[in-house]
């Protein structure tokens, strides 16, 4: 079994790694997070980290005055993509990548939440998105959306997003949706969230939760395989 290091950079205490811990482990990964204003987010470990993995959270890549870690963040992301070291992205973490490769990351014209297939490019259908199947409905909870940056190979869109997911060179995996949730741990998100939640327009918790335990099962399946095929592909 290899070993190494995979740090996930956090935003938010509830937005973990989920479902794709057993994984890492698995494949022999001492498994840390750092936290977004409490540690170095600029620091030397990130960029010499084997697998990097950038979370989700309810701040915008371009608020960097009220939030001066992203600075870091975004440079350390940049680095590992132009030296090769891989780099996943979730949700807030796709939309740090895509600044990092230049593209414009912005407010979108409405709040995509909840439960919802994806549509696979050709590319996509040929990527390691394909191991979640054409049935998946994964978890969409952002408001920001992004370019597809250049060079980036373009894996799925949804009707209210173009630009769901990317690849860049073999390296690097962009996903601005989540597959790493599972149904126990979105409990914590309905009351981190709650405000959200409550104040976008045709969201409603109830509903919300039961579209969780009836869809959440497969994700929680399928998600942790995507991950492998990926780590596959990096010979991880």
């Amino acid at each position: 079994m290899k070993t190494g290091t995979a740090l996930a950079i956090r935003h938010v205490p509830f937005e973990d790694l989920g479902s794709f811990v057993p994984v890492l482990r698995e494949r022999g990964f001492a498994v840390g997070y750092r936290d977004a204003g409490l540690d170095d987010l600029g620091a030397r470990e990130l960029v010499d980290a084997d697998l990097l993995i950038v979370l989700g959270g309810p701040i915008g890549v371009y608020e960097t005055r009220e939030y001066p870690f992203l600075k870091g963040e975004i440079a350390v992301v940049e680095r590992r993509l132009k030296t090769g070291r891989p780099v996943l992205g979730l949700c807030l973490g796709s939309q740090i990548m895509a600044k990092a490769l230049g593209a414009r990351v912005y407010k979108g014209k409405r709040t995509e939440l909840g439960w919802s297939p994806l549509v696979l490019t050709d590319a996509g259908r040929k990527s390691v998105l394909a191991e979640l199947g054409p049935r998946t409905s994964v978890l969409h909870w952002h408001g920001d959306t992004f370019d597809l940056p250049r060079e980036a190979e373009l894996l799925a869109s949804t009707r209210l997003y173009a630009n769901q997911a990317f690849a860049w060179r073999r390296h690097a995996l962009a996903l601005q949706f989540h597959v790493e949730t599972t149904v126990r741990g979105l409990e914590r998100w309905y009351v981190g969230h709650a405000l959200e939640i409550a104040s976008t327009r045709g969201v409603h918790l109830g509903r919300l939760r039961r579209e969780t335990r009836r869809l959440g099962p497969r994700l929680a399946e399928r998600g942790p395989r995507l991950l492998k095929a990926w780590l596959d592909r990096l010979g991880l």
